[in-house]
């Protein structure tokens, strides 16, 4: 049976459809059957259908985090001048995934879901349900990212440009490693049950234990150091840890979490092309503009630049900030001023 779970709602996350996109053939030889793509849209598409921007989610995020973080008015990604498409992941709690998912494929036998999986998913909606053949811009960050890859390469055609945020187009081996470390606490608590516990709150002390691997690795060293969790209204590391990190994954479901973390371990573009990352990135046609942050430890700068270097005219733009990938929550004024400007660069060719 499905699991009732009130964070995964509009009350929580404001309003939202959701797309019955019927049956998705899986990657991995799955089917979703009913396919359910949740997904909030702002502005108007005009008479040329060519001001859609498609804004997509990282691990553990969904449409309202990046909407709140970085759509607005006067902001470069303005609904007064773009039909801003914001979609959620598959697994991602709203939408299908494995805590709402009802029949054999439910819960514990939720079928593994790629990024490919996604964007097929988010190209149907587009084109079936919203009218949308031409994307003006991709952006998302971290798994966002690796979503906007993933867009540019297997649709190079219907995408003019592109923005990855903190995120690479292929896994590499440190992020796989980490990435497991957080499947393993949360499978390892004694309430996941091999993933037919009751409630989502049976594996808080799973998701406690995320937190606290978050907390190691998300945040830069400048970060502990440099004591900036004060200027975020926290009193003491161990403060920011609860009252940030946790408080922000504890409702949260584990088997959504894990969904989502498989596909984060397994995202690689080079599948397209037998494994040769240089033949996939230079498929790319759109205009892009590679975002690393910094102070990064999931995808830092090195990994990414390598990787904009494969991109026919592409650019990099370093993101310079304290917080490593945490950046992403938009932090300060002064994160969010150097990604507004970078995208009005793009968005202006």
């Amino acid at each position: 049976m499905p699991i009732e779970n009130p964070y995964y709602s509009a009350a929580v996350h404001g309003d939202f459809q959701v797309a019955d996109l019927g049956d998705l053939p899986l990657e991995e030889g799955a089917t979703l059957r009913g396919c359910q793509l949740a997904y909030q849209t702002l502005g108007t598409l005009n008479a040329a259908k060519d001001n859609a921007v498609l804004v997509t989610s990282w691990y553990s995020g969904n449409h309202s985090v990046m909407r709140d973080t970085y759509v607005g008015p006067g902001r470069a990604i303005d609904p007064a001048e773009h039909f801003v498409v914001l979609v959620n992941q598959l697994g991602s709690g709203l939408g299908s995934s494995p805590h709402n998912t009802a029949g054999p494929y439910g819960r514990a036998r939720f079928p593994r879901v790629r990024i490919g999986d996604d964007v097929v998913a988010q190209e149907r909606l587009l084109r079936e349900v919203l009218g949308v053949e031409e994307l003006a811009l991709v952006f998302g960050g971290s798994m966002g990212a690796q979503q906007t890859y993933e867009w540019a390469v297997r649709f190079p055609d219907r995408v003019k440009r592109a923005a990855p945020l903190a995120g690479t187009a292929r896994s590499y081996q440190h992020c796989v490693l980490f990435t497991q470390t957080l499947v393993d606490a949360l499978t390892s608590d004694p309430g996941y049950a091999g993933g037919w516990y009751r409630d989502s709150e049976d594996v808080r002390g799973g998701l406690q234990r995320h937190a606290g691997l978050f907390a190691l690795y998300v945040l830069s060293n400048d970060f502990w150091t440099g004591e900036h969790w004060r200027a975020l209204g926290f009193s003491s590391p161990e403060d920011f840890v609860i009252g940030f990190l946790e408080a922000y994954f504890a409702p949260m479901d584990a088997g959504d979490l894990l969904t989502q973390a498989w596909k984060w371990q397994h995202g690689d573009v080079s599948r397209h092309t037998g494994g040769d990352l240089a033949a996939a990135l230079g498929r790319i046609t759109a205009k892009t503009l590679v975002m690393p942050i910094s102070t990064d430890r999931f995808f830092p700068p090195e990994d990414c630049a390598a990787e904009q270097a494969l991109i026919p005219g592409s650019e990099l733009r370093v993101i310079e900030d304290v917080h490593g990938h945490a950046s992403l929550f938009g932090l300060t004024p002064a994160y969010l001023e150097q990604v507004d400007d970078a995208l009005r660069g793009l968005l202006s060719t």
